[in-house]
């Protein structure tokens, strides 16, 4: 148990340590970074490499957005071999729109309690 939680405590710090070098030494925003790890996951996903990474550092690579670019991808490869090439735009939706529905619920919650502050510059 407590070597599964510091392997995924070590993926975890290792994925946000790249992404903060990424911020600090290049000119890549947050949102190219965001899109990065995704597509990334979804790449790892297709060359096999995702799933024995989530065996061994478990919710340290599955949690993050590379878990959603591979969850996107299996569920695109799921859907097509279901449903042919229409399962290429069903698929990604099938298999994550739990977690996107409950995102945009929670966003919409915090919209109505906080306000942004417009950033002068």
């Amino acid at each position: 148990m407590a070597l599964s939680v510091f392997l995924a405590f070590l993926a975890g710090g290792v994925i946000c340590t790249v992404a903060e070098l990424l911020l600090d030494f290049t000119k890549m925003t947050p949102a190219r970074i965001l899109v990065l790890y995704v597509c990334l996951g979804v790449l790892l996903y297709a060359v096999g490499v995702f799933t024995p990474l989530r065996n061994i550092f478990g919710c340290g690579v599955s949690l993050p957005l590379l878990g959603f670019g591979a969850n996107i991808a299996k569920g695109v490869s799921e859907s097509v071999a279901k449903d042919g090439f229409f399962g290429i735009f069903s698929g990604p939706l099938s298999n994550c729109g739990g977690g996107i529905c409950f995102t945009l619920l929670l966003g919409f919650i915090f919209a109505l309690f906080f306000r942004g502050k417009a950033k002068r510059m």
